[in-house]
């Protein structure tokens, strides 16, 4: 097992999906980006799949997986198959942990976000474990967490289709990773590598922002013998202070009965120049343009780019 040498999925069949948590109503940002996943799925002829990533009960919103749905069925971004959500895997992500800490390659950890911050070590997405409970928890301390142990010389890559090739030195820029949260939640990274298996997902389209997490994703994959995918990440819209439009940020709610409209300019945001007279096209009219004309690549190399409204 090599994981710093992931290989593509060698499948023909392109299977995506789109994975919205319900914190909150769908926004621009999250209908860039199911829409960016819808066009590429049935560009390629594909099936694009949907998942509810309904794991942090803290920070979900009452009604907000129903509203979802009901804008993804006004935009007309109709997808394949059963809706999953995660909540139903549990126990699927519980069999994991315990056959990786059975394995030696997770194990319990103590330690506070604070505790970890005042080691200074930064990395990609801020304090870097130190390795403080690798080799035991502290004496009187219980655990918080479990982590994924990570080499020490472990440097992951892969190329994305948009964002070009991505280098980590995984024990350097973020450490023994975190896969069950403090109060027993399971941590996005295990149940999305999982959850993309079960699901037999061959291509994730997904924001930017989630970019520097992938080769963690990898590095489990890896591990657990699980196909590794195609990545593209598409730029993640932000407003005119750079702020990516979040809940956190104070986005909008998509207004359905304005699905045309927003269609349009999310088209636009994706840099797929549709013609002005498309601008009176209905839903459907504009999904078929948006699938026959598809070109990603429009977007190569681009982070983030800022909506053109507020």
């Amino acid at each position: 097992m090599d994981p710093s040498h992931p290989t593509p999925h060698s499948s023909p069949f392109y299977r995506g999906r789109f994975a919205p948590s319900p914190t909150g109503p769908l926004h621009f940002g999250s209908l860039v980006t199911a829409l960016g996943s819808y066009l590429d799925a049935r560009a390629h002829g594909g099936e694009w799949l949907l998942r509810m990533e309904d794991l942090d009960p803290p920070r979900e919103q009452p009604g907000a997986a129903d509203a979802i749905l009901r804008s993804l069925d006004a935009f007309g971004l109709h997808w394949d198959g059963a809706l999953l959500y995660q909540h139903s895997r549990l126990d699927a992500y519980q069999v994991t942990v315990r056959r990786l800490q059975a394995a030696g390659l997770a194990f319990p950890c103590a330690c506070s976000r604070t505790e970890i911050a005042d080691s200074s070590l930064l990395g990609v997405g801020g304090p870097v474990y130190p390795g403080t409970c690798r080799h035991g928890l502290p004496p009187g301390k219980p655990a918080r967490a479990i982590r994924l142990r990570v080499a020490n010389d472990e440097i992951l890559s892969f190329d994305d289709v948009l964002q070009g090739q991505i280098r980590q030195h995984l024990a350097k820029e973020v450490g023994d990773f975190v896969i069950c949260r403090a109060g027993g939640y399971f941590a996005y990274q295990l149940a999305v590598v999982l959850d993309d298996a079960f699901q037999g997902i061959t291509h994730v389209v997904r924001g930017a922002d989630l970019l520097l997490s992938t080769p963690r994703q990898l590095y489990l994959q890896r591990l657990l013998h699980l196909p590794t995918l195609i990545y593209m990440h598409l730029p993640v819209a932000v407003n005119t202070a750079d702020e990516k439009l979040s809940k956190q940020t104070h986005a909008a709610p998509v207004n359905d009965a304005r699905a045309p409209a927003l269609l349009f300019q999310a088209l636009e945001f994706l840099r797929q120049e549709p013609p002005p007279e498309l601008r009176r096209s209905t839903v459907a009219e504009l999904l078929q343009w948006g699938v026959s004309r598809w070109q990603p690549l429009r977007m190569e190399g681009l982070p983030t780019l800022k909506i053109a409204f507020e």
